[in-house]
């Protein structure tokens, strides 16, 4: 009773090394077949390479000839230019790539591949969301063109400064003291964009507030008449002033007139024309509304306006800075230059 299990022990001894040897012939002879099968499918292996590599080689040639194409359907633009032909690429090499699995008996493989790349694609757009979002903007504002390198915008009514790029995520802009600021693409899509470089021909207004017992008339005739004399003051469209509102202590007279930003200043010709106003008035003698009464026993006698150096040139303190900043942007913008006056 006691020796039987160190029989049956020493059985299993004898029988192990037998089938350690089967397991390891079993073995040699599948990794020979795989070998086998292995040289046997080096011709379809090079095959396929080869397919894949006549794929990538079609990719680039119908790439090329894709500019010609899309310069007919809308007018030049890079960056839509390199997205095509990258797609049109891809394209070409992920369909040279399922032949050549289906080629080497890989069916099973290419619909395993293609559904990983599905959700590999569901689960990266959840993640980049903003990114996503923020590219795709880009790409319709590439096509869509509301401004252009060294235009004067001004978006969701709060950001105001002349275009440096749009890139594939932000679009960059330099505000009119010189620093620069990127706002993402989904908000200058989404936002409301003004650009005052499209009509180079802008208004400019400015109050007068009279003394209620004051002339209008007077004060509109003479204070026009000082205005058109302004260099920069475009005589068409005219300028103009009207009764902008009457209260119990003044009477507010609106001037308004017009400009070409291409040649002159909003800033300059309307702070020009400010001053040229209030010396014709005070010459004339209207009266402003808080402007003391003289004595009684003393002539009215207006006080003597001293004329300044008078410059109503465009601006172009930041016109350096932003060449500068749109040379270091060039191969990442996305638009191409409209107005290369304004950017130079």
């Amino acid at each position: 009773m006691l020796t039987f299990p160190f029989a049956r022990i020493a059985l299993l001894v004898d029988l192990a090394p037998t089938h350690l040897k089967d397991r390891f012939e079993l073995a040699l002879d599948a990794v020979g077949e795989k070998l086998v099968r292995l040289v046997a499918a080096i011709p379809l292996l090079v095959i396929a390479v080869g397919i894949v590599f006549l794929a990538a080689w079609i990719g680039r040639l119908v790439s090329r000839r894709t500019k010609r194409l899309t310069g007919r359907l809308h007018s030049p633009n890079p960056y839509m230019e390199d997205l095509v032909q990258r797609v049109v690429r891809w394209v070409a090499i992920v369909a040279g790539l399922l032949v050549a699995l289906d080629l080497l008996g890989a069916s099973s493989l290419v619909g395993a591949v293609l559904g990983s790349a599905g959700v590999t694609a569901l689960v990266l757009g959840f993640a980049f969301k903003d990114i996503a979002e923020n590219y795709v903007a880009g790409i319709l504002l590439s096509l869509r063109r509301p401004f252009a390198p060294g235009d004067h915008v001004l978006i969701d009514r709060v950001h105001e400064g002349k275009v440096v790029a749009l890139t594939s995520r932000s679009t960059l802009l330099m505000t009119m003291d010189g620093n620069q600021i990127a706002l993402p693409n989904a908000l200058v899509f989404r936002s409301v964009v003004l650009n005052y470089s499209e009509n180079p021909n802008r208004r400019f207004d400015f109050l007068v507030p009279l003394d209620p017992s004051a002339s209008v008339g007077d004060a509109q005739r003479f204070g026009l008449a000082a205005m058109t004399k302004i260099e920069g003051v475009l005589a068409d469209p005219p300028a103009y002033a009207v009764v902008f509102e009457f209260q119990q202590d003044r009477l507010n007279v609106q001037f308004l007139g017009w400009i070409d930003q291409r040649q002159s200043s909003l800033q300059r010709v309307r702070s020009e024309a400010m001053r040229a106003v209030k010396a014709a008035l005070d010459d004339h003698g209207v009266r402003r509304a808080g402007t003391p009464l003289p004595p009684a026993e003393l002539p009215a006698q207006a006080p003597q306006e001293r004329k300044a150096e008078v410059d109503t040139s465009a601006d172009r303190e930041i016109d350096a800075q932003l060449a500068d900043a749109q040379r270091k942007q060039e191969p990442d913008n996305l638009l191409d230059d409209r107005n290369p006056a304004t950017s130079s």
